[in-house]
């Protein structure tokens, strides 16, 4: 294990938990301390950067084994919330985020990988990318699920108090899920097309039928969520439980196919 991608890697887990332990109690006193929060959120990330990118990094290419691929993930979540709290209210997605962050972290630390190496073209350089961003937006879309349904549950019982007026207003957390699912879906859309007509022999990868099985299940669920919407008004639950449904699909598929693959049949 690389020095670098240790230490960088602490540092980001010391400072997304001083973030999220920043954010609890933004949350409860309600301090102005959400410069700090995102002063602390912006060095975490770029620590994990410098940890993820040592760790994925081989001599003969790169290796995307479970606990990698998982660092990946989290840090592209990280970046795109980050990124995106500059003009939405998004600070309450750190509180199921950044523990999420320190957990790949320290994972990718303490568990190897015996996944071989890959060499990365243009192509399939462009698949791995495709599909990073895609995940991190339905992981998001999927926390924001879990959110939403939350405050929805809590509406319809009479509860409107608590951590519900910390929260923005219901139709500004649907309009939200539905650009993270858009988003998403193309995202996930393109990193198909990619894998398809950019990686050689993609066919004959192994894993590659279950991973492909759930990833076309997930695509089709949020496609039927988007034109549920758009076309008869779909809202609510039904957002939701197929946001989560979908999600976990994807989950099924990727980390299914490579379990088996790095720790049963290897």
């Amino acid at each position: 294990m690389p020095e670098l991608s240790v230490s960088a890697g602490l540092f980001a887990a010391a400072f997304y938990t001083l973030a999220w332990i920043l954010q609890l109690q933004r949350l409860r006193s309600g301090g102005n301390t959400r410069a700090l929060v995102l002063f602390c959120g912006l060095v975490a990330v770029l620590a994990h950067a410098v940890s993820a990118y040592e760790i994925v990094r081989a001599p003969l290419g790169y290796r995307f084994g479970i606990t990698q691929i998982s660092t990946l993930i989290a840090l592209a979540i990280s970046v795109l919330v980050l990124g995106s709290s500059f003009r939405k209210p998004l600070d309450n997605l750190f509180l199921g985020l950044f523990p999420l962050a320190v957990t790949t972290i320290l994972l990718s630390l303490t568990i190897g990988s015996s996944f071989p190496s890959t060499s990365l073209g243009p192509g399939s350089g462009s698949h791995v990318l495709l599909s990073v961003l895609a995940y991190g937006f339905i992981s998001i879309a999927a926390l924001q699920a879990i959110f939403l349904s939350y405050q929805n549950h809590r509406l319809k019982h009479g509860h409107a108090g608590g951590l519900l007026t910390k929260l923005p207003p219901l139709q500004d957390m649907e309009t939200f899920l539905l650009e993270l699912l858009w988003a998403g879906e193309t995202l996930l859309s393109l990193a198909i097309i990619a894998g398809v007509f950019f990686i050689d022999d993609v066919w004959s990868m192994d894993g590659i039928i279950h991973k492909s099985f759930f990833t076309v299940l997930a695509w089709l669920l949020f496609a039927v969520l988007l034109w549920g919407h758009h076309r008869l008004g779909w809202r609510g639950t039904t957002m939701t439980r197929g946001t989560l449904t979908g999600f976990v699909l994807l989950v099924t598929g990727f980390y299914g196919s490579k379990f088996v693959l790095e720790y049963v049949l290897n």
